[in-house]
């Protein structure tokens, strides 16, 4: 819930290791999305791609994370062009953190699943913003808008 502190968390990366205390003093943007190389969370991280200088000038440090596989998400990293990092969370340790895992409809069956969403973490570790239920089609922008608002 926004406004409250955020718990510290590390978590592998296709970077290494990502530790949220590592990036004190620069907002955080974690989108969650379901799975790699799938249509909307392709759309979806090439448009946090797009944007990525708008972010880093904004001082905001951009990750991913899925369920996925770290090789999976390496695959997807290089493929896209992704500049930021991407985290598999496959104990669902920041899933649950975050409260993102829901049961979903996929072609009339109930799946637990990731609900795409969002989470502005602001440089003091303080939740500033979430979107959940996230619709892919202009919202890296609108993040990017809250990231220049902190």
């Amino acid at each position: 819930m926004p406004n409250a502190k955020v718990a510290d968390f590390s978590a592998p990366s296709t970077e290494g290791t990502f530790r949220l205390s590592d990036h004190r003093g620069h907002p955080v943007v974690l989108y969650f999305y379901p799975k790699d190389n799938t249509p909307g969370c392709t759309t979806e991280g090439a448009n946090f791609r797009d944007l990525h200088k708008a972010f880093a000038r904004a001082g905001a440090v951009v990750a991913g994370v899925s369920r996925d596989s770290l090789k999976s998400h390496e695959n997807f990293k290089a493929k896209m062009g992704f500049p930021f990092d991407l985290i598999s969370d496959a104990d669902e340790k920041l899933c649950t953190q975050f409260g993102v895992i829901k049961m979903k409809n996929m072609y009339g069956k109930k799946v637990r699943g990731i609900e795409r969403s969002t989470f502005l973490i602001d440089g003091t570790g303080t939740l500033a913003r979430e979107w959940r239920g996230v619709k892919v089609p202009g919202h890296a922008d609108e993040v990017l808008e809250a990231v220049k608002a902190l």
